[in-house]
């Protein structure tokens, strides 16, 4: 039976690959912080889908959080979710220097870290795959969430080129708008996105399971966001960032 890893495991995207690897018997390692809905979470997955789940709790945004769950990678798994992430209420310059760092850290240090500590199993084992959960926001002029994302994309394209095996694949995800606990634990209003941008988090991980399947290095899930990427991209950095601002990450 394959295994999987997901941080963030407990609410949005991270729940969502939880449901669709349970479904698949994948065995579970979820990670959070939040121990008590770590076991909550668990327990359901165990009873609806009656495969093994192991809780890891451990705070990303600390350096003894990210070596637990290094050491777990370190004695191998199939599948790495780097899901983990989180906004700021405050945008760039007002946002205290002690959060954007500690987004970075989440963002950036623990899906580098994470994604070293996966890899050596995998290539001995000669097979595995890696999603590094972006956001559509990483194409976008938009602060630090925005730019820590941009960092995931780029990153996870050339680490998927420079491992350079046919059976290991490294892909970025980059969802939109999705309705879950992102906006609401960040003390962001979301009320004026407009409702054809938002998307359900089973549609996106179907969407990255199917491009991961494929072969593909970055997925943008939902025909919408693949037209919003690409026109974005023709468009001039500094109206990206007019129109980022009126409506939010």
């Amino acid at each position: 039976m394959p295994t999987a890893l997901i941080t963030g495991a407990t609410a949005g995207i991270g729940a969502a690959f939880a449901r669709r690897l349970a479904a698949d018997a994948f065995s579970l390692v979820l990670v959070a912080r939040d121990e008590l809905r770590l076991a909550r979470t668990a327990e359901q997955l165990r009873l609806r889908y009656g495969v093994e789940v192991e809780v890891l709790a451990a705070d990303l945004a600390s350096d003894e959080g990210i070596a637990r769950v290094e050491s777990r990678l370190r004695d191998g798994v199939d599948l790495l979710v780097n899901n983990a992430g989180f906004g700021n209420a405050g945008s760039f310059p007002e946002a205290p220097v002690g959060d954007e760092l500690r987004m970075l850290k989440v963002h950036c240090e623990a899906v580098l870290r994470l994604t070293l500590a996966a890899l050596p199993a995998m290539r001995k084992r000669g097979r595995g795959a890696i999603v590094n959960v972006a956001s559509a926001a990483a194409f976008f002029t938009r602060g630090t969430y925005g730019a820590s994302k941009a960092w995931v994309v780029s990153f996870s394209e050339a680490a998927a080129h420079m491992v350079g095996h046919p059976r290991i694949r490294i892909m970025a995800l980059c969802p939109g708008f999705v309705r879950t606990e992102f906006h609401q634990r960040a003390g962001m209003d979301s009320s004026g996105i407009p409702g054809p941008l938002w998307l359900k988090a089973d549609d996106v991980v179907r969407g990255a399971m199917r491009d991961l399947a494929l072969g593909k290095s970055v997925s943008i899930p939902s025909l919408r966001y693949k037209v919003v990427v690409a026109v974005g991209r023709l468009v001039p950095r500094r109206v990206q960032a007019m129109v980022s601002a009126r409506i939010g990450r």
